[in-house]
């Protein structure tokens, strides 16, 4: 553990130093443009927040948590497959960060639209630890010789995963998405706050809130005003290209629908909403709300309030998971020590 703990220690503080544009230096300034050109979504600001956000968690306090209670001593080494999603920067770096410390070998397919942070990461962990160099690997084609696999992707892929990995021990993630619940005693900044779990990233993922629960008769001009911080998003040609489309749909379909200039807000019982849009629900007591989230767990990837709810994370902390937080509530660790 010592040294993955120092190894880890050491990235976070390099993450530190590219997060910042003033000490980010001319190489980083050049992979950001060449992560955006191979992806619109991924401009540098979104870039440099999720590296901020990775250099914050690796903590060395955040990291001796995370680890405390694993161990790979009766682990025999492995080769897992990695597939990685390609819908937010930086979207793999739990998984890679959990088989580096883990003593198996890794090969990591890349999205094909997000073939550079990954193996740049990788690289900064080669430069701290020189002996761990060649333990993981990245192919643009299918994964092959392979003895246990974690994958992510929609629905439709999911189901094809489990399919085709069925022989091997696998960890399989589906769609998911975030919720909010209000109860109309949120300070400004509290609602402020919301605005970054909804739409950071451009709200592409699996964290960002899509749905938000709102106490009957709330004031809808309360949640817009609460977005008016992030109206720039709109000059983002892809995000301004969705706004666009989704209310030419949501005006075709004759949806009644509230919208001020860069985003969409309609009434729906969906939790999935398309980009630049919100669903909103109302209620008359939190408890319908709690058993509509227990009936629907395996939809929902977390829950952000202000309210005691159980797991809830702070307004504006839903793109801000602890180590410890594992996607769809799955241990990774655990996966990757027990491996028959």
């Amino acid at each position: 553990m010592n040294n993955t703990l120092s190894t880890f220690v050491q990235l976070g503080e390099k993450l530190v130093h590219h997060a910042d544009p003033n000490t980010s230096g001319a190489a980083f300034d050049a992979l950001l443009t060449k992560v955006h050109h191979s992806n619109g979504w991924f401009d540098p600001e979104q870039v440099r927040k999720a590296v901020s956000s990775w250099s914050q968690a690796l903590s060395e306090a955040n990291i001796r948590q995370w680890l405390a209670n694993t161990s790979f001593a009766n682990t025999t080494p492995r080769t897992i497959g990695l597939i990685v999603a390609g819908n937010i920067p930086l979207v793999g770096m739990h998984d890679l960060l959990c088989l580096w410390a883990s003593p198996h070998k890794t090969l990591i397919k890349c999205a094909r639209k997000d073939p550079y942070l990954l193996p740049w990461i990788v690289e900064e962990l080669e430069s701290i630890s020189p002996n761990d160099k060649g333990r993981i690997a990245f192919t643009q084609g299918p994964l092959k010789n392979y003895e246990a696999v974690i994958a992510t992707g929609s629905n439709n892929s999911a189901r094809y995963f489990e399919s085709y990995f069925q022989a091997v021990p696998h960890l399989i993630r589906k769609n998911r998405n975030a919720i909010a619940v209000l109860d109309g005693s949120e300070s400004k900044t509290q609602l402020e706050a919301l605005g970054e779990d909804i739409l950071r990233y451009y709200g592409l993922g699996c964290r960002n809130v899509s749905k938000v629960y709102l106490p009957k008769g709330y004031d809808l001009d309360l949640l817009f005003g609460s977005l008016y911080p992030y109206r720039e998003v709109i000059n983002g040609q892809k995000y301004a290209n969705n706004y666009d489309y989704n209310k030419a749909v949501y005006l075709m379909s004759d949806f009644d629908f509230l919208e001020n200039g860069f985003f969409l807000v309609r009434e729906s019982d969906e939790w999935a909403a398309p980009i630049a849009c919100l669903h909103y629900s109302f209620y008359e007591d939190l408890k319908s709300v709690q058993k509509e989230i227990i009936k629907n767990e395996d939809k929902i990837q977390c829950v952000v309030s202000e309210l005691p709810l159980e797991k809830a994370f702070p307004l504006g902390q839903a793109q801000e998971p602890q180590l410890w937080d594992y996607a769809d509530g799955v241990n990774t660790l655990s996966f990757l020590s027990n491996l028959p």
